[in-house]
């Protein structure tokens, strides 16, 4: 269009402009129906006379006014260009925002096309786009920032945009997961009152999510991806239900420790084997709790919402990634054509743990703990017929000399220097009764707690002493090499359990009863049960030290890879739970038997609708839930309080906590920005005016609960 003064010199102030419709573009898509989109544009600008003839248009009047024409005519060929019709909201959006614009309202460089254009998600044949200049700067703030909360009334399509950049998430793969929730308070009301089954109850304040996933998806497809754990749909009381019983074992650098009694700040250990800082701790009350146990005799219990990184076959084969699953959706799924369904993580490396100060060389302690004679009423003695350990003992032990006394026994004789009285104890001897194993027999040995939680060196060490006395690589065909060990003592055989799993490996565990087999009667004791442990470790944990066996281990392929699947799911009552947060990467933490389990979401687009219902607490638990490559959504309606009185406002609170934090985002849209019934949109000015008038909102006084309205 171009803008020209008239011919006959029109008033001072007022101007002509003339706009030509391409050929191509028929005029009822500028015009509409009937001249409805004419009307609309003669009623918003009465200081403009506006003619149309053939395909030329044209507008006489006031110069402001008929600049806007232009504007808006421009505007409208844009939009019409990329094949997206005009509608009379459209062209009244349009026209508030060029008029915004004009009035210095505007404070960025979009324009009613760029607003018009913007296309999130086509979806059953419709186009799901933002409506107004502040919807797209949500939309926008959506894909810039971490954390953004939508703040503003009923209408203004908080919810529904969230929904469909989630949506548009998913299917572009940006994230694994889709998670929805809303606090369960709305008027109100108690979800122990009303009639029904749990899901019954929750249903209504959930339906508004379903509504919008059922506009966005083909509907045939949501059970499934609800099914598969891709798309939650849940009240925020369960964002928090991922708990564990108060006494469950975590593993810390120290040693194992309860749950209940971690704070923040506190460190575990995570996946990777390293040290990583507790972010938050979130007591959860008395939950049901399922005892979930692995194939290799490894367990632990949760509560039905607690989280799980799991793989099956199919995904290990396509080269997908890992899922998250909670407890619940897991049970009566276990097993896919007879073979166990879900993989779970090992750790990647060996668990990382101070290294203390030991009395005795760790591997000759495994070797003397395997074949040794430590009755203390005698000198200590070793007995095994690869004099190769002999010697490594007789290396390993200062002060010591090991002497051969024929067959397989040597004796740990003390080396005398000159001056020397007969009665000085061994040094094997007095190294045992520090330790505690003085006067032990096989079937009451253990490893002690200093080599047990000690760096992985030392671990490996202890465990590569046993596996060379009482242990020995088992060979199979076309299959990689597993390693067996034996003993008569049950301490032991959980104590090699544990050296196992701390370095990343599985250990298996069977007993072989005494019974049938020739018993001793040596001090009135009869031959006790022997106990098998077989054994695969990770690659490059090397297992044995002796050559015959080292050589054998490697000549068969090594150890393969040792996986975990989940064997059973079983109810294990009721317990005072927790939850805690981790600061690791992928939110995974050691807990009970070496597990792996975690807490935190990773990979998903997760939205809190109805923020404004959520309390303090509520809202800090939800935001440190946050894992790495997830965003956040927060919307609600700060004007709509519903939580009991004296209950502050979670959404309200955290404007002034936030506000200026880097990666956080605070999207706020007004009663212009309502896509509803026109009607919607004054009734919510009205509301507004009336607050403002008696210095009220919400029925409460204004002040800090007025941060809603920033910027409006």
């Amino acid at each position: 269009m171009t803008q020209t003064p008239t011919a006959h010199g029109p008033a001072q102030g007022q101007s002509r402009a003339h706009f030509t419709v391409p050929a191509k573009h028929p005029m009822v898509t500028v015009l509409g129906s009937g001249d409805a989109l004419l009307r609309v544009i003669e009623k918003a600008f009465p200081a403009a006379d506006i003619h149309v003839r053939g395909n030329e248009i044209s507008a006489v009047g006031d110069a402001g006014e008929v600049a806007l024409v232009q504007r808006l005519f421009d505007e409208m060929m844009l939009v019409l260009r990329t094949g997206q019709p005009m509608t009379e909201d459209a062209v009244e959006r349009s026209i508030a925002m060029l008029r915004a614009s004009e009035n210095g309202e505007g404070d960025g460089p979009e324009t009613p096309a760029d607003v018009l254009t913007q296309n999130i998600l086509s979806s059953r044949g419709r186009t799901i786009r933002p409506k107004t200049l502040n919807q797209k700067r949500y939309v926008d703030a959506i894909d810039k920032h971490t954390i953004v909360f939508g703040i503003g009334p009923a209408g203004t399509g908080k919810t529904y945009l969230a929904m469909a950049k989630a949506v548009q998430a998913l299917q572009s793969k940006q994230v694994n997961r889709i998670i929805l929730t809303r606090p369960a308070v709305e008027a109100g009301e108690r979800l122990g009152f009303l009639p029904g089954t749990l899901y019954e109850k929750i249903d209504p304040y959930l339906r508004p999510l379903y509504d919008a996933l059922h506009d966005m998806l083909d509907p045939d497809s949501i059970p499934k991806l609800m099914a598969s754990g891709t798309i939650e749909v849940a009240p925020l009381a369960y964002m928090r239900g991922r708990a564990q019983p108060l006494f469950t074992n975590v593993l810390t650098p120290e040693g194992w420790r309860p749950i209940g009694g971690l704070q923040v700040g506190d460190l575990v250990i995570g996946s990777n084997g390293e040290p990583t800082p507790v972010l938050g701790v979130y007591p959860q009350g008395e939950k049901d709790v399922y005892r979930v146990a692995a194939q290799d005799g490894s367990w632990t219990l949760a509560c039905g919402e607690h989280l799980w990184t799991v793989r099956t076959r199919d995904d290990e084969r396509r080269d997908k990634p890992w899922r998250v699953l909670e407890t619940q959706e897991m049970i009566g799924n276990l097993r896919a054509a007879h073979a166990r369904r879900y993989e779970l993580p090992m750790l990647t490396a060996p668990v990382s743990m101070p290294e203390r100060e030991v009395p005795m060389d760790p591997y000759a302690l495994g070797l003397l703990l395997g074949d040794g004679c430590l009755t203390g009423s005698t000198t200590p003695a070793f007995s095994s017929e690869d004099q190769e350990l002999a010697q490594a003992l007789d290396a390993a032990l200062p002060g010591i000399t090991v002497r051969h006394r024929g067959g397989p026994d040597s004796m740990l004789n003390r080396v005398r220097s000159p001056g020397d009285v007969v009665t000085l104890e061994n040094p094997v001897t007095r190294t045992l009764r520090e330790l505690d194993l003085l006067r032990t027999r096989s079937h009451s040995r253990f490893v002690p707690d200093d080599y047990l939680h000690n760096s992985a060196e030392v671990r490996l060490a202890v465990l590569q002493g046993l596996l060379d006395s009482d242990g020995g690589p088992v060979t199979q065909t076309d299959r990689t090499c597993r390693i067996q060990y034996t003993t008569t003592s049950i301490l032991l055989r959980d104590d090699v359990i544990s050296l196992v799993r701390s370095l990343g490996g599985v250990a298996y565990t069977r007993r072989r009863t005494a019974e049938g087999r020739k018993r001793g009667t040596a001090h009135g004791a009869h031959r006790p049960d022997a106990h098998i442990v077989d054994i695969r470790l990770p690659e490059g944990i090397e297992p044995f030290r002796l050559a015959r066996k080292r050589d054998t281990y490697l000549a068969a392929g090594g150890g393969g890879r040792p996986t975990r699947f989940i064997d059973s799911i079983e109810p294990a009552g009721r317990e005072e739970t927790v939850c805690i947060q981790v600061a690791a990467e992928d939110s995974l933490y050691v807990t009970q038997d070496y597990l792996l389990t975690h807490n935190t979401l990773n990979d998903a687009f997760i939205i809190l609708d109805e923020a404004q219902n959520t309390s303090p607490e509520q809202m800090k638990m939800f935001l440190t839930r946050l894992g790495f490559e997830s965003k956040i959504v927060i919307t609600g309606d700060v004007t709509q309080v519903d939580l009991p009185s004296g209950t502050k406002s979670g959404l309200r609170q955290v404007q002034d906590i936030l506000e200026g934090v880097d990666d956080v985002h605070f999207s706020r849209l007004t009663s212009q920005d309502v896509v509803r019934h026109k009607l919607v949109g004054r009734i919510v000015d009205a509301y507004e005016k009336y607050d403002s008038e008696n210095g009220t909102e919400n029925g409460t006084h204004k002040g800090r609960g007025n941060a809603g309205h920033k910027g409006k």
